[in-house]
């Protein structure tokens, strides 16, 4: 059972072509635990392009590139339909109807640029906060990007156990199985990452708290303007989530 779920967690989460049966899929579906021990395998790989001694802008649009093509653009989908539910007037109705139509808006185009924006700047964060570091810079670059791929995945995982789906679809399929108390399991599993960027503490247990706030602030916002959580909310938690630990880890690498 615990195979089948991290290979239903392997292929929602990546483009690696496992998990794509029916067993791993409901296996999968009952063990949000699974999230954060596969953001680590994500955080690693990852990382790589930082690590490459290239020229910073060159390692600005790696980063984001290959962070694509390791998870694919699903979860973009939903950063891009929440963009458009937010800028528009009217209920969670109104706001439901706008992301299930497959036209990509105003506020669906500024948020991609935003995120796929955040990433860049983050990865040069890294760089220039790795090049000003007395020794140590390639771990903490590994730690803090760590960081925050688990603890976007525990962001994610977390408004799987807590949340409620605002209709049918994939947010239901996600948190029916699972309660609260799945919640724990995820937090335990993703606390170790907050202390991968060793020798300093602060960058890393920025980034999992960044990851984890962001997922607050993004169901709070699910619950009073859709209704409770979607597959598209989902996908955004953990867009955004990584966007913010990353830039929460270089912030305080660069303060600490």
């Amino acid at each position: 059972m615990t195979a089948a779920a991290l290979r239903g967690a392997l292929g929602f989460l990546t483009r690696i072509p496992v998990g794509r049966s029916e067993g791993d899929w409901e296996a999968f579906g009952r063990a949000p635990w699974t999230l954060p021990v596969v953001g680590y395998l994500v955080g690693g790989v990852v990382a790589l392009p930082i690590l490459a001694p290239l020229p910073a802008p060159t390692v600005a649009l790696a980063f984001p590139l290959v962070v694509y093509a390791v998870t694919g653009i699903t979860h973009l989908d939903g950063v891009a339909d929440l963009g458009d539910a937010a800028v528009v007037h009217g209920g969670p109705d109104a706001r439901r109807a706008v992301m299930r139509d497959s036209a990509l808006g105003v506020g669906g185009t500024v948020a991609l640029v935003a995120v796929v924006l955040g990433l860049a700047t983050g990865a040069l964060g890294l760089v220039a906060a790795a090049g000003a570091s007395s020794a140590g810079g390639p771990l903490i670059v590994v730690g803090v990007v760590l960081a925050a791929e688990v603890g976007a995945k525990a962001a994610m995982a977390t408004l799987v156990c807590v949340g409620n789906a605002a209709h049918e679809g994939l947010g239901a399929a996600l948190t029916e199985g699972v309660g609260p108390r799945a919640a724990l399991p995820v937090l335990v599993l993703a606390a170790p990452a907050a202390l991968l960027a060793w020798p300093r503490l602060l960058p890393g247990v920025a980034a999992l708290l960044a990851a984890l706030a962001t997922a607050g602030l993004i169901g709070r916002w699910a619950r009073s303007r859709l209704g409770g959580v979607s597959g598209d909310v989902l996908g955004a938690t953990n867009e955004l989530a990584r966007v913010a630990a990353l830039h929460a880890g270089v912030i305080a690498w660069t303060l600490s």
